[in-house]
């Protein structure tokens, strides 16, 4: 961003600057003196450091007009132009006020609306009593009120200008998130005998958690929900690679564990040391229910069979990224008529309430026992609001995503 330090760059200055401090205040209190020394030096350095009229002055000129203009861009000011400059400015002032405040949640435009308004009223006084000073009118000396004046007007020009980039992002997110809920075919399937139903709840705007349906020109389906670790913009970056690569393979010719093997080293060159994947993969003949799977690491779908049992498709292989070459077995289930099979991810079982305590495998198989009649659309929805129920006022921590496969009785 504009006229702002990165990231990285912050956190390697406020690190060095906190671990400088830190080895000096553990140094003997003979030195007490020096040790004051060197303290505000490293404080000077840290505020000092990189700080030039170049920098002052692409605040000034650039990053103020750019802000102006962020917020100025839904305003409509031709019609106000023509307006007395009495009537013209307060209107163009109280038309850029509601256009901020529309750009922020309820609870933060009631603050918004609150604080603004002071300031300008703290300024409006001080105007005043400027006037009344140059008529010869003596006014009550309040110079700290002015010095918390000048000081609460920096704090919210810099405030807005942090603001205008945060929108900016926020902006940026929105059209994300567009992007990756078009990637996933949420809408329902009917593929032959089998239906499907997806429902996802992101953490944050964007999410790392991945579902698909391919069909395959062999006549099978193949059915996939993958989690990538982490959430927000990076992990739906690599959920991004994760489903182009998964298609590239596919098309390739590459089916069941091979297909998952080649993924996985592919994911080991690609993808950062300290991310992981885990992918529950399974290809189905829609006309017999047949069903083969691999499941790299990934939380066991619940297989509810008709009868009222549930069965678990265990994990054949370890996550995704981690070792460039692992084995991974695959295994063969069968969907009878009537029967569902329920993938999650953990975004489910680890929705933990004010108590720390998690929603649990346990909780869910027995939702999914005491639900089984329930259309399949209805059951995700209703399985969504019990973890939120069961989470209370703890806001889930990571996506939440559900598939749900049902061979018609």
């Amino acid at each position: 961003m504009n006229g702002t330090d990165s990231g990285p760059d912050l956190r390697e200055r406020f690190d060095g600057f906190a671990a400088r401090v830190g080895e000096r205040l553990r140094k003997p209190a003979s030195g007490s003196a020096a040790l004051q020394e060197d303290y505000w030096a490293t404080v000077r350095e840290l505020f000092t450091r990189d700080v030039t009229s170049g920098g002052f002055d692409q605040l000034v000129r650039h990053d103020a007009g750019e802000t102006l203009r962020f917020f100025l861009r839904d305003v409509e000011l031709a019609p106000l132009l023509a307006l007395p400059w009495y009537r013209r400015y307060p209107q163009i002032a109280f038309k850029v006020f509601l256009a901020m405040a529309y750009r922020l949640s309820p609870v933060r435009r009631v603050l918004f609306a609150v604080g603004l308004p002071l300031l300008a009223l703290g300024w409006l006084r001080y105007a005043a009593e400027v006037m009344l000073d140059f008529a010869g009118r003596p006014v009550r000396g309040a110079s700290w009120e002015h010095a918390l004046l000048l000081g609460g007007s920096l704090a919210a020009v810099l405030l807005l200008l942090e603001l205008r980039d945060k929108l900016s992002l926020k902006g940026d997110l929105e059209v994300a998130r567009q992007i990756q809920f078009g990637l996933l075919p949420f809408e329902p399937a009917r593929v032959g005998s089998l239906s499907l139903h997806a429902a996802m709840r992101p953490a944050n705007t964007v999410g790392g958690d991945y579902f698909d349906r391919i069909e395959l020109p062999e006549g099978r389906l193949a059915i996939v929900l993958g989690d990538v670790a982490g959430k927000g913009m990076p992990a739906a970056l690599l959920m991004a690679l994760l489903q182009g690569s998964l298609r590239t393979l596919l098309n390739a010719g590459f089916r069941g564990a091979a297909l998952v093997d080649k993924l996985n080293a592919h994911l080991h060159a690609s993808i950062p040391s300290n991310r992981l994947v885990t992918l529950f993969y399974a290809e189905v003949e829609p006309a017999s229910g047949a069903l083969r799977y691999v499941n790299a690491g990934h939380n066991p779908p619940l297989l509810a069979r008709a009868d009222g049992s549930v069965a678990r498709l265990d994990a054949t292989g370890i996550a995704l990224g981690i070792l460039s070459e692992t084995p991974y077995e695959e295994p063969e289930a069968r969907l009878a008529p009537g029967d569902r099979l329920l993938l999650y991810t953990d975004g489910i079982t680890e929705a933990a309430n004010l108590q720390d305590d998690e929603y649990g495998d346990a909780r869910l198989e027995s939702f999914l026992k005491a639900r089984r009649d329930t259309p399949a659309e209805a059951l995700l929805a209703a399985l969504r609001d019990d973890v939120l129920a069961f989470c209370g006022p703890v806001r889930p921590r990571d996506d939440m995503t559900m598939l749900l496969v049902e061979r018609q009785a």
